[in-house]
């Protein structure tokens, strides 16, 4: 930005065979500038301009536009003013007018050299506060998640001591059984939270028939036992290759939802599952007619820990895991969900190889 358009023509033809360059004469023209191209990285100014200097107008703008380096051009080399534009402008560096074209060139290489570091560090601050936010929750959920289950334990096993009936003390074991297995639920969710953050992926054949047979085996016994009626369509006619792991994460977690959230009243619950593979890429539905989810819930349901229904106990990593898994397969997934109707849940994943 200079306000002698004279001077702004010779620093374009000097710059323009090497990079882009933007001119304005005017403070609006340059916010405007600033405005319609967040990919700008430098910015000149010169310091002397008729409404306030440069080193005022990099001040105006530190806030607003913080990643792009600020570089003040100046005939002037009294060394106040010089201190005064790095101590209010954070002024990266000054060129001196007349400019030479080489010192504009190293001034510009030197400037993006420090706009790439500071791009990647404001993305890296980001990425620690999310891990921060995420460190908050994990400790939460671990004094919550763990100590309730204890709790149960322990105060089964104080009332059980009072107890001299076989019966009720067969009762109390129960009540410690179920909170035994929600723990155990929980530390396998952690485990699986784990391996997805850490580990690599291993690409091998996927046959969805047989993978579908061992989770099939898994679930019968409880859709028999809860009257769900538990329907399963393959259709693989070609050869489909990704990480079994993740994805028999991903079956589990949607399956285990699937029937954990039966609306107990109906009298015609069923879960079924559609795997189709065609060109490279699996679809999945898993849909079932459970208790459904809030429309304002399901952007919600795929975060740390959140829990869209207080009617069973889960550890809110389920669907978190499953989302996770997909980043890795480069995967996508699609909700649609009605409440007290049902669920379905839409995964699309590519072949690797």
């Amino acid at each position: 930005m200079d306000d002698e358009q004279d001077n702004l023509v010779g620093f374009k033809a000097s710059l323009r065979f090497d990079y882009q360059v933007l001119t304005a004469v005017t403070i609006p023209q340059a916010i405007s500038c600033l405005d319609n191209h967040p990919e700008i990285r430098v910015i000149f100014c010169d310091q002397r301009m008729p409404v306030k200097t440069g080193v005022d107008f990099f001040e105006e703008i530190r806030i607003s536009y913080p990643l792009p380096v600020r570089i003040l051009l100046t005939a002037y080399t009294d060394v106040e003013a010089i201190i005064d534009s790095i101590n209010k402008g954070n002024v990266f560096r000054y060129v001196k007018k007349p400019w030479v074209e080489a010192e504009l060139v190293s001034a510009i290489e030197e400037a993006n050299k420090f706009y790439l570091a500071n791009s990647m560090l404001s993305v890296k601050n980001a990425e620690l506060q999310e891990a921060y936010k995420e460190l908050n929750k994990f400790a939460y959920s671990v004094s919550h998640d763990i100590r309730g289950p204890l709790s149960g334990i322990l105060g089964a096993i104080n009332l059980a001591r009072e107890m001299d009936e076989v019966e009720e003390m067969k009762e109390m074991m129960f009540l410690m059984e179920k909170s035994v297995k929600k723990l155990d639920a929980y530390v396998l969710s952690m485990h699986d939270y784990y391996s997805l953050q850490r580990g690599e992926l291993k690409i091998t054949k996927i046959d969805f028939n047989e993978l579908i047979h061992e989770l099939k085996e898994i679930y019968s016994v409880n859709a028999k036992i809860n009257h769900v009626a538990f329907k399963i369509d393959v259709n693989q006619t070609e050869t489909f290759r990704n990480d079994i792991a993740p994805l028999r994460l991903i079956f589990n977690n949607l399956l285990s939802n699937a029937f954990k959230y039966q609306d107990k009243k109906s009298k015609n619950k069923s879960v079924e599952v559609t795997i189709d593979v065609q060109k490279g890429v699996a679809t999945i539905y898993v849909k079932d007619t459970g208790i459904g989810i809030l429309g304002s819930h399901v952007g919600e349901i795929f975060n740390l820990f959140y829990r869209s229904n207080s009617t069973e106990v889960g550890s809110g990593l389920g669907l978190y895991n499953v989302k996770n898994a997909l980043l890795k397969l480069n995967g996508q997934i699609e909700v649609n969900s009605v409440l007290h109707q049902g669920t379905t849940f839409k995964v699309t994943i590519p072949s690797i190889g």
